[in-house]
Order: structure tokens, then C-alpha cells, then sequence
């Protein structure tokens, strides 16, 4: 198995621990504001991240921190943007428009990394897109200025994913993460204690959800991310990300008992494929089966 293949299932696995996420999120957001939330979540992962890895943080050097600052603060004002954006348009809509950002990738990667990305990235990316059209819209077209602040977000992930290709194979990718972590967690109390009534949380139920999506979905996610994406393109990264709203639908069904529509199921459909689709070199197989072909002819001869 090559290190792409292994660094595309370590990235899927994150993608699915976010899937998760949503149900978590949910329970969460009810005992505390948005940027209250985010900012236990991310600081809590930063101390633990940085207790575990505590060697990786020791050596961390002036580019590494550097790096981390400036990838933090695209990611923070992903998740500001698409806060803003969430409080004017539906959920459904949220979760297509910032999908966009499948499309985005191989778009900016070609822009500032010049770097052309793959033809079958590219179709599994479109078909991708497709899939997120068919499993979140149910009608509602109309633009409003929600789905611009939303749009601008896409935007912002998906400089997420290419800034952390270009860095993560120049600084150690660990610390990297780490430092990414806590500027999300810093920033986003500040704005808490701006404008919102920030408080510590009580109770066991909220705490688990923080707690795991502390632990799981962000410190463990973005590790992941930074480490796998030495070894992936960002087209790949972004692509496999398009799986979270499949497989936060699943996690609904079995725990929520939320079911999907026959549009939704084809959707989920069209997503999964786009992602086989960018993983399976096509044309390699289409040599070997030539070339097997080939060769029995020869010994029928």
C-alpha cells in the first residue's frame, strides 16, 4: 500500500470522526454560545495536545510557530465566517455552499502552489459536489447574504487545506498542528468574551461532548491532517472531506433515527464514488489489463 493510499485513510478516518461530531456539537451548543463552545473545545485539545506531544513542542522552532499562526487564523476565520453565515441561510444550504470548497482546492492549488491537479481528482471533486447538491439542497435556491458570508468561508477551508500541504513537509507537522489548535482556541475567546456571556460549562453530559470532541475531533483530527497531508495533495484532502455530511448522516440514523430521502441516498452515492473514483488510477489499470491481455494471447499463440 502506498503512503498516499495509508495517508487518504488516515484522512477519511478524521472525516468520519467529524461526521460524528455534528450529533456532539449539537448537544454541546445547547449549554453554551458558539464561540464559547469553540473555544473550550479547541483550548482544552491544545493543552492535552501539547502535554502528549510535549517533545514535538520543546523543539518547536520560529517557522513552526509561524507556519501554525497564520494556518490558525485561516482556520479560525473559516469557522467565524461560516458562524456569521449560518445565522442567515439554512443548515442544508451551509453544508453545500461550504462543500464548495472541494472545488476551490484544486483551483487555488493551481493559482499559488502551481500545481495542476489530477484529471481524476478533479472529475471525483465535480461529482463530489454533484453528490453534496443532491444530499443537502431540497429546492431552495434563492441567495441570500448568508450564503455569501458562507461562501467566503469555503473559501477560507480551502486555503485551510492548501496552506497546510505547502507547510506541513517544511516544519514538524506535530507541533504544527498543535499551534494551529490553540490559536483557534485563543481567538475564539476572545470574541467570546466580546460579545458573548461566556461561561465555564456544568454538568457531565456537556462535558463528555467536549471532552471527546476535544480529544477526537480536533486535536486527533488535525494531528491527523497535518501529518497525512505530507503524503496527499490537498485535491485528495479536500475530496475525501466531502464525506462528512455522508457519513454525519449515518450517525443520524443510528443514533438520532433521522432517516434520508431517496435524493439523499443517491447524493451520499455520488460523493463516495467521486472519492473512488480520484483514488483509483484508471489508466495504470487499464495498462495492466493490456498488458495481462497481451500475454494470453501470445501463449493461445
Amino acid at each position: 500500500m502506498s503512503k498516499q493510499i495509508k495517508a487518504d485513510l488516515a484522512l477519511l478516518g478524521v472525516t468520519l470522526g467529524w461526521g460524528a461530531s455534528f450529533i456532539l456539537t449539537k448537544n454541546a451548543l445547547n449549554s453554551l454560545e458558539t464561540f464559547n463552545f469553540l473555544g473550550i473545545r479547541f483550548i482544552i485539545a491544545f493543552l492535552i495536545s501539547s502535554l502528549v506531544f510535549y517533545k514535538n513542542m520543546i523543539k518547536i522552532d520560529k517557522n513552526t510557530l509561524k507556519y501554525g499562526c497564520l494556518i490558525g487564523f485561516v482556520l479560525f476565520s473559516a469557522f467565524a465566517i461560516q458562524t456569521i453565515g449560518i445565522n442567515y441561510t439554512t443548515a442544508s444550504k451551509s453544508a453545500f455552499i461550504t462543500g464548495f470548497s472541494v472545488v476551490l482546492v484544486p483551483i487555488l492549488s493551481a493559482l499559488f502552489l502551481k500545481r495542476l491537479p489530477e484529471r481524476v481528482a478533479v472529475i471525483g471533486a465535480i461529482m463530489a459536489l454533484m453528490g453534496l447538491g443532491f444530499l443537502t439542497l431540497h429546492g431552495n435556491f434563492g441567495l441570500n447574504i448568508g450564503d455569501f458570508y458562507t461562501f467566503i468561508s469555503a473559501f477560507a477551508f480551502a486555503l485551510h487545506i492548501i496552506t497546510v500541504g505547502k507547510y506541513t513537509v517544511d516544519v514538524d507537522s506535530i507541533s504544527l498542528a498543535i499551534i494551529q489548535i490553540g490559536v483557534v482556541g485563543l481567538l475564539s475567546l476572545l470574541i467570546s468574551f466580546g460579545f458573548e456571556n461566556t461561561i465555564i460549562p456544568r454538568g457531565t453530559d456537556v462535558w463528555i461532548n467536549v471532552l471527546i470532541l476535544s480529544l477526537i475531533c480536533t486535536s486527533g483530527a488535525f494531528i491527523v491532517q497535518n501529518t497525512a497531508q505530507k503524503f496527499t495533495s490537498p485535491t485528495h484532502t479536500a475530496l475525501i472531506y466531502t464525506g462528512e455530511p455522508v457519513f454525519a448522516a449515518i450517525f443520524a440514523y443510528f443514533i438520532s433515527g433521522e432517516t434520508l430521502s431517496s435524493r439523499g441516498i443517491f447524493g451520499a452515492f455520488l460523493i463516495l464514488m467521486g472519492m473512488l473514483i480520484a483514488e483509483i488510477d484508471f489508466t495504470k489499470l487499464v495498462k495492466i489489463f493490456k498488458k495481462k491481455y497481451s500475454k494470453e494471447k501470445i501463449q493461445e499463440n
